[in-house]
């Protein structure tokens, strides 16, 4: 098996994390003869994570990452947010699986990594595997034990041993659901050099686009070349909307109110964890290697529920030194609908006083919308409200 990092293209407005941005798919010359190899491994099944983690660690989202990370990385990361080399990395990228399965592999082997319908999708060159501490990675990672955090959730239920070494994929596909959206690393950086774009934010969002992110969206696109609207298309919660429905808002948006040369729309493969603070770290440096220079930070970034302060995912990022992540992050406040000024704005911009904002979230709207309401002009355009409202028609809710 091998792996082969690309070098960075000459004119990039700025390096990827680590220097060198990874490609672990294997070449086609390579690919049948290592498919034939995979034949005669065992085979591990992946759940949505896996896949969605073996496909960023591949096209180089997740550089330096060139696989599921070994025991010194983990610990390193879980206790000091930086990998054992000392560059910064706030989130583990592993591979659990049960005891069971792990005392049938050994250390040395190759592992065909499969689909849940079968498909041999990689390689794992199984380097090490060990047994770790749930409770305690639930604590540094989510800050919270709560059983009813999502990402603590999976944690939980998880494997007790998790699997190390790099990985090779052995194809890449297009999307299912959106091709024309699947611009991976490499091609986001030429996209933007083609356009002649130095400075360039990314935005992450899992809820379908509001008047609040379009707002502080636009205004970064102030202070930058271009905007790179990055929507996580992977794992999500149950009662997330769904992905389709999603990047429908975004299409119909960008078609009548922004600037359609100075955006560029992608999906983004990964996994939501739902872990607050290191998770927007975790998305800026995804961003970064996409070839952003600057990464949007808002309200309670990757939180749910109540685990998390209002803006303690931009407070993370001064734990850093500076400079060391590599990439400038936009801090916003919680964006409103202004009735004094008739306008979106914040509490550094508003002459209003509390009652007279009208504040709306991602999980407002999926409650005005299980309720059969149109979520109002204030909080989304008609067009994107009535996308929403049709859905969600579709998929029967009440």
């Amino acid at each position: 098996m091998s792996q082969s990092p690309s070098t960075l293209p000459s004119g990039d407005a700025i390096p990827p994390h680590g220097g060198t941005l990874i490609n672990c798919i294997a070449p086609p010359e390579q690919a049948q003869e290592l498919r034939s190899k995979a034949e005669h491994c065992p085979i591990l099944y992946l759940d949505e994570r896996a896949q969605s983690d073996l496909e960023m660690i591949a096209i180089g989202g997740f550089s330096p990452l060139t696989g599921f990370m070994g025991r010194e990385d983990y610990q390193a990361v879980l206790e000091t947010m930086h990998l054992a080399n000392g560059l910064a990395w706030s989130l583990p990228v592993t591979l659990p699986v049960s005891s069971e399965v792990a005392a049938g592999l050994k250390e040395g082997q190759m592992i065909a990594l499969a689909s849940a319908e079968g498909k041999i999708l990689g390689l794992l060159e199984l380097t090490e595997k060990f047994t770790y501490d749930k409770t305690r990675e639930a604590r540094q990672v989510y800050r919270t034990t709560d059983e009813q955090h999502p990402g603590v959730k999976v944690l939980y239920e998880q494997g007790s041993v998790y699997l190390a070494g790099p990985v090779t994929l052995l194809q890449r596909d297009p999307h299912p659901l959106f091709p024309a959206y699947q611009i991976d690393p490499a091609q986001s950086r030429q996209l933007f050099r083609e356009r002649g774009w130095r400075t360039i934010v990314g935005f992450q969002t899992r809820n379908p686009i509001h008047r609040a992110h379009e707002y502080i969206q636009k205004c970064a696109l102030e202070i930058v070349d271009g905007l790179f609207l990055h929507p996580l298309v992977g794992a999500t919660k149950s009662d997330d909307i769904p992905a389709d429905v999603r990047m429908r808002c975004y299409e119909v948006l960008i078609e009548k109110y922004y600037p359609k040369e100075r955006v560029i729309l992608a999906i983004n493969p990964a996994s939501m964890r739902y872990a607050g603070p290191r998770e927007a770290i975790f998305h800026a440096l995804i961003r970064k290697n996409y070839g952003c220079t600057h990464f949007i930070v808002g309200r309670d970034h990757a939180g749910v529920g109540n685990y998390y302060g209002t803006y303690d995912a931009q407070h993370i990022f001064d734990e850093f030194q500076p400079g060391e992540l590599g990439i400038i992050p936009l801090k916003f406040e919680h964006a409103f609908y202004c009735t004094v000024t008739g306008t979106m704005a914040t509490a550094k911009t508003s002459p209003s006083q509390p009652h007279q904002r009208i504040h709306l979230s991602g999980t407002k709207v999926r409650e005005m919308l299980r309720r059969g309401e149109v979520p109002p002009p204030e909080f989304s355009r008609p067009e994107v409200a009535r996308l929403l409202a049709e859905a969600m028609r579709e998929q029967g809710s009440p």
